[in-house]
Formats: C-alpha cells, structure tokens, sequence
C-alpha cells in the first residue's frame, strides 16, 4: 500500500511541475533578467521596493551598477492618484476613488524586451472625517495593496519573457 502512495505521489508531483505550477511568491525569471537593473525616478516609492523586493525573493540579483546589467527595467510612471467619488450632504467627501498607475519598460542590451505597458490598480473607501486618523491609515494600506497587487502583475510579465 506504500509503494502505491508513493507512486501516486509521485505522479502528482510530475504532473504539478509539468504543468509550470510553481509556489505562489515565487515567479520564475527569464536567464535575461538574473541581474537587472531598476531604473526609476522615485527609488523610494512603494512600488519600486516591492518591485526591488519581489525580483530578490524571485532569485534575481539587483544590480545598481549598468556594466553588470543583464537588462534594465525602466519605471516611467509610478503615481497614485486620489478622487472624490461621492459627499455627503453637507458637502463634505464620503467615498474615495484610489488609483495606483505604474507604466514600465524592459530593455537588453539596447533592444527592447517589454515595450513601455501600462498597468494600473483601484480601490474606492468610504470616508468620515470623524475618523480622520483612522481613514488616512486605511488609505496608506490600500495604497501598500494596490502597489503589491501591481508588482505580482508587472513579475508575470516579465516571467514571460
């Protein structure tokens, strides 16, 4: 009977790797992408360290230096964008609109591997200015989110090169 669930086992095991099943958090890089540089105008934003962050836990390593580039992923746009969806009856806003919007670019050795794409992520919150502390938290963690669901976004692409 052992035999038997080491054979299924194994089986399961052969067809989750055949399929391209890999653990969640973990995206396979191209060889092309093994020391890339990040090249951005804000290094500090949310979406750069997240990015920075998921391409080291993907195995890559992050180079500052270009010589030692294998390609270059190119930040263009990274911005967070706030409106107001609806107020209350006294004028004041009730419900905002949260957009992160991050536009990027690969290159290698001079040519271009992922054309400059647009990629972008909303979220709405209600608002109260009763819990003004409170609400602005809420929006840095939906800021923290939208910016981590953009960087897994951005890493599929650029595992599909």
């Amino acid at each position: 009977m052992s035999s038997r669930a080491a054979v299924l086992g194994s089986s399961a095991a052969l067809l989750l790797a055949g399929c391209g099943f890999h653990l969640q958090g973990r995206t396979p890089l191209p060889h092309s992408l093994q020391a890339p540089l990040l090249e951005a105008k804000d290094t500090q934003s949310e979406f750069v360290q997240d990015l920075r962050h998921a391409l080291l836990v993907a195995g890559a390593r992050v180079t500052e230096d270009s010589t030692d580039a294998t390609a270059v992923v190119h930040v263009l746009q990274d911005s967070v964008t706030q409106r107001v969806l609806a107020v209350s009856p006294t004028n004041q806003p009730a419900e905002y609109e949260l957009t992160y919007t991050v536009r990027f670019s690969v290159t290698s050795n001079g040519n271009d591997l992922l054309t400059p794409q647009e990629v972008s992520a909303t979220r709405t919150y209600s608002f109260d200015e009763r819990a003004l502390l409170a609400k602005d938290n809420e929006a840095d963690i939906l800021r923290q989110s939208l910016s981590h669901d953009l960087v897994g976004v951005v890493m599929r692409r650029l595992s599909s090169l």
